[in-house]
C-alpha cells in the first residue's frame, strides 16, 4: 500500500513542481514585476532603508499584532530553514553549479511575488474574535474576490494544514535530532544503540518548547523570532564567509561555473548534467522551496504586523526573499563550490554536502557549530509554520480550534524525532506545492489592487506626503 501511495504522490509531485508550475510561478512573477514597474529593482534601496535600516527603530506593537520587524522575522523563521542548507546542496548536485543562477532568477521575480502577497494580506486582513490581526491567501480570497471563488480559500487552508505537519514540523524536528545524534556519536557521548531512547527524550523536550512558544500567542511568537532569526542568520553568515575568504582564489572560477553552467551544465559536471532545463528546473524549484514566494505562507505572518500601509509591509517581503535566497542560499552554494569538496553530480545530496564544505575548511570541530545552525534553522521553521497552520485551521473551523491544533502540532514533534519520515516528507512537499495553485490564482486576479496601492503609495511619497492606508 505504501508503495502505491508513494507512486501516486510521486506522479502528482512531478506535475506540481514540474514545467507547468514553473511556467505559472515565473509567469506570474514576471507579470507582477512589469505591473509594479519592477519595484524590487527600482525601489530596492528604498526597501532596504525601510526594512534593514530600521531594525532598531521599532515601537511596541498594539495588542494582537506584531511589529513589522517581528512579522518579517516570523516569516523568515518559516523560510530560512534546512532548505537553505540541504536544498541548495541538492540543487547543485542534480542541476550543477548553474542551478544557483536559476535560483537567483527565481528570487528576483519572487521578490515581487512575495511583495504582492504581503500587500494583499495586509490590505484584506481582519480581526478575529480574540482581537488578533489575521490574514493571508484565504483572507484576501475571501475579502477580495466574489463568493464563487471562496472555494480557493478552503483549498489553500486544507493543503496548508496537511503541509504544516510534515514540512513545518516532523521533518524539521527530525533534522534537529539527526544533527544532535551526529555530534554525540562523533564525540563518543552516546552510542548508536542508545539513540532511540535519546531521540524520544529530545522529541518530548522539543514538543514542550514548541508548545510554550506557540501557545503564548502572536506577540510571544514575534518576540521569540525577532531574537532567534537575526542570531542564527548572522551566525551562519559569519561561518560561511569564513569559508569563502579561506578559498578566495577560487571565487572567480566558481562564479564562472555558476553563470556558464546555467546554459551549458555539461561542461562543469563532466557531462552528467547535460540539459539546461534540468539545471533551470532544479534551481527554480529549490529557490521557491526556500523563499516560499508563490506559496503565500509568509503573508500570513506579515498580516499580523502593526503597520500603517500595506505597501510598507510589502517592502519587508522584498527584503525577506533577498535575505533568504540571494544572501543565505548563495553563501551555502559558495561554501560547497569554493571548498572543493567532491560533488557526485546526478545523485541526490543534502545537508551532509554543505557540512562537508565547512569541515574540509575548518576541521571536524566545526560540525558542532553547523549542528547548532541546523537546530536553529529547523526549530525556527517549526515555529513559523505553527503560526501558518493555526491560521489555516482557524479559517476552516473557527478561533476555538487554535489551541487544540497547536497541542496536536507540538505532539507531532515527538513523532518527527522518532520515526523514519521519507514518505511523509514527499507527501508534505506535494501539499506544499498544491498551496501554490489557489494562491497564485488569487494574486493574479487581485493584481490590479496591488498595482493601484503601489502607484498611490509612491505617488504620495514622491510628492512629500505621508502615504495612508486607503
Amino acid at each position: 500500500m505504501l508503495e502505491g501511495i508513494s507512486k501516486v504522490n510521486g506522479a502528482v509531485n512531478g506535475f506540481i513542481w514540474g514545467i507547468p508550475a514553473m511556467i505559472c510561478i515565473i509567469g506570474v512573477g514576471l507579470y507582477l514585476s512589469i505591473g509594479t514597474g519592477f519595484i524590487q529593482i527600482r525601489r530596492f534601496v528604498y526597501a532596504i532603508r525601510q526594512t534593514l535600516g530600521k531594525i532598531f527603530d521599532q515601537k511596541e506593537a498594539e495588542k494582537g499584532a506584531m511589529t513589522p520587524f517581528q512579522a518579517v522575522c516570523t516569516a523568515l523563521a518559516g523560510t530560512v530553514g534546512t532548505g537553505n542548507i540541504a536544498g541548495v546542496a541538492g540543487a547543485i548536485a542534480i542541476g550543477g553549479p548553474g542551478a544557483v543562477f536559476w535560483m537567483w532568477i527565481s528570487a528576483l521575480l519572487g521578490m515581487c511575488t512575495k511583495y504582492s502577497e504581503v500587500v494583499l494580506a495586509v490590505h484584506y486582513r481582519e480581526r478575529n474574535k480574540d482581537g488578533d490581526w489575521v490574514g493571508g491567501p484565504m483572507y484576501f480570497i475571501k475579502n477580495g474576490l466574489s463568493s464563487k471563488w471562496h472555494f480557493l480559500a478552503v483549498l489553500f487552508s486544507v493543503f496548508g494544514v496537511v503541509a504544516v505537519f510534515g514540512t513545518g514540523n516532523a521533518t524539521q524536528v527530525n533534522t534537529i535530532v539527526t544533527a544532535i545524534d551526529a555530534v554525540l556519536v562523533n564525540y563518543h557521548f552516546a552510542s548508536e544503540g542508545s539513540l532511540g531512547t535519546l531521540n524520544l527524550i529530545l522529541g518530548v523536550i522539543i514538543a514542550a518548547c514548541v508548545a510554550m512558544v506557540l501557545l503564548g500567542g502572536v506577540q510571544r511568537i514575534g518576540s521569540f523570532t525577532e531574537r532567534l532569526v537575526p542570531f542564527m542568520a548572522v551566525f551562519y553568515i559569519i561561518l560561511a564567509l569564513g569559508v569563502v575568504f579561506m578559498h578566495i582564489g577560487s571565487v572567480p572560477a566558481v562564479f564562472v561555473s555558476i553563470f556558464a553552467g546555467a546554459f551549458n551544465p555539461a561542461s562543469f559536471t563532466g557531462g552528467v548534467v547535460g540539459s539546461m532545463f534540468v539545471s533551470m528546473r532544479r534551481g527554480v524549484s529549490r529557490g521557491i522551496f526556500s523563499n516560499e514566494a508563490g506559496l503565500g505562507t509568509g503573508s500570513i505572518a506579515h498580516a499580523t504586523a502593526d503597520t500603517g500601509h500595506p505597501v510598507h509591509q510589502g517592502l519587508f517581503g522584498i527584503f525577506e526573499v533577498f535575505a533568504d535566497t540571494i544572501v543565505i542560499c548563495t553563501l551555502t552554494a559558495l561554501v560547497i563550490l569554493c571548498s572543493g569538496v567532491d560533488i557526485v553530480f546526478g545523485q541526490a545530496a543534502g545537508a551532509d554536502l554543505t557540512i562537508s564544505g565547512f569541515t574540509s575548511s575548518y576541521g571536524i570541530w566545526v560540525s558542532v557549530f553547523t549542528a547548532v545552525a541546523l537546530i536553529c534553522f529547523a526549530f525556527s521553521t517549526t515555529i513559523g509554520w505553527g503560526l501558518y497552520g493555526s491560521r489555516c485551521v482557524e479559517y476552516l473551523f473557527g478561533t476555538k480550534t487554535i489551541r487544540p491544533f497547536l497541542v496536536i502540532y507540538a505532539f507531532v514533534s515527538v513523532i518527527g524525532a522518532t520515526l523514519d519520515l521519507g514518505l511523509l516528507w514527499d507527501i508534505s512537499d506535494t501539499f506544499n506545492g498544491l498551496m501554490v495553485i489557489p494562491n497564485l490564482i488569487a494574486v493574479f486576479m487581485l493584481s490590479g489592487t496591488v498595482f493601484r496601492l503601489t502607484r498611490n503609495y509612491f505617488t504620495e511619497l514622491d510628492t512629500g506626503k505621508e502615504p495612508m492606508d486607503p
